[in-house]
């Protein structure tokens, strides 16, 4: 899926926008407990209540493509013959209406899922979205499009409410009053299928995490019986040791700061384009940052190879999850530097006299602790 496909998708989620007859839940507790199960249909639910069901669903489509929000395929053989992928199958062909179905799903989940000591909250809702035509001048035209039929599913943490002060009407006094258990937030979810081409993609899921530094794998291995894609902390901590191992003695300070400013240089040419599609970079992408950067074909091959051992053959990196287009932080033990990496250059690594230095050039608009001051010859 891209921005714009999903976009398309979460402006489902408005009280007049989509077609959900019914929320269905199962609340959990610490011991893998099912507490209570439950259905209820939108059409006599508050407003307030709706919105609060619709946003919580929202949210299992919210955040980063490619850090948040991660693609999950399925592998043919899965789609064929895989039992997760039927159960899957099986909850959106009977609009989740069949409870014997949502309780093997929600015990499959309940059986791997760790909460760290946290009731939660499964919710899921169905949807059917006439996905509307557009001709060529990007006008909408009457020609029938699909039907995208898909469900949402998110897990959310229960809290104990904190004692508040209530207002009571007929003493017209204030009291202490317990507010009850609370839903947060989801911690994950997922849709499915993806909505890949404003079309329904079966042999893909679209993956939430809310902790971009968390997988999930247990949960993935659960509902998908996938391999849980790497999460965005990681990818960042593994595309550092895929340099420093494979770049040996050419993993200098100059090399790394062209790598990145390259990088930086990609993703703020790509979203100046607005191209809704995520920016990923291939292994022969790689190959060339690092050759334009100083590195060696040797050494450069060297780091290809490793990507295509850490990552799957063919599998692209997302430079939004290794670098940042607006910021390159240098750090020693005693002293952290953060740049603009387009002003990086003005950053000079050099020996002096057997000692190594970071030159910053500062020839004007020098500031300590928000002075203005002036730097002398002494």
């Amino acid at each position: 899926m891209n921005q714009k496909e999903l976009g398309e998708i979460r402006r489902r989620f408005r009280p007049d926008h989509n077609n959900i007859q019914r929320i269905y839940g199962c609340y959990v507790n610490t011991n893998k407990e099912i507490i209570a199960s439950f259905e209820e249909s939108l059409g006599l639910l508050s407003q307030n209540e709706t919105e609060k069901y619709l946003t919580l669903l929202k949210k299992t489509l919210s955040g980063a493509l490619g850090k948040n929000l991660l693609d999950i395929s399925f592998a043919t053989r899965e789609v064929m013959e895989g039992e997760q992928y039927r159960l899957l199958s099986q909850l959106r062909r009977t609009e989740l209406q069949d409870a014997a179905l949502r309780e093997e799903f929600c015990r499959a989940i309940i059986e791997k899922l760790d909460m760290e000591e946290r009731n939660y909250l499964i919710l899921m809702a169905y949807d059917v979205y006439d996905v509307p035509h557009y001709g060529k001048d990007g006008s909408r035209d009457d020609e029938g499009g699909e039907l995208y039929k898909y469900f949402v599913c998110c897990v959310c943490p229960v809290k104990e409410g904190k004692p508040e002060l209530g207002y009571e009407p007929e003493e017209r006094r204030f009291h202490s009053a317990a507010i009850g258990q609370v839903v947060s937030a989801p911690e994950l979810g997922f849709l499915f299928p993806a909505f890949d081409a404003r079309s329904a993609n079966i042999y893909n899921a679209l993956f939430y995490t809310r902790d971009a530094s968390q997988g999930h794998e247990d949960f993935v291995e659960a509902v998908f019986r996938a391999e849980a894609p790497i999460p965005a902390a990681r990818q960042k901590e593994l595309f550092g040791e895929m340099l420093s191992q494979s770049l040996e003695a050419e993993c200098s300070f100059d090399v790394i700061q062209a790598v990145h400013e390259q990088l930086s240089e990609r993703m703020t040419v790509h979203k100046e384009s607005k191209d809704p599609e995520p920016l990923t970079l291939s292994e022969g992408d790689m190959g060339d940052i690092l050759e334009n950067s100083g590195v060696s074909p040797e050494h450069a091959e060297a780091f290809t190879r490793r990507m295509a051992e850490e990552l799957g053959e063919g599998t692209p990196l997302r430079p939004a999850n290794i670098s940042s287009a607006s910021k390159m932080e240098i750090e020693t033990p005693e002293v952290k530097i953060s740049v603009d990496p387009k002003y990086s250059y003005l950053i000079q690594p050099r020996i002096i006299d057997g000692h190594k230095y970071l030159l910053v050039s500062a020839d004007a608009g020098v500031e300590l602790n928000g002075l203005a001051v002036e730097i002398r010859d002494v």
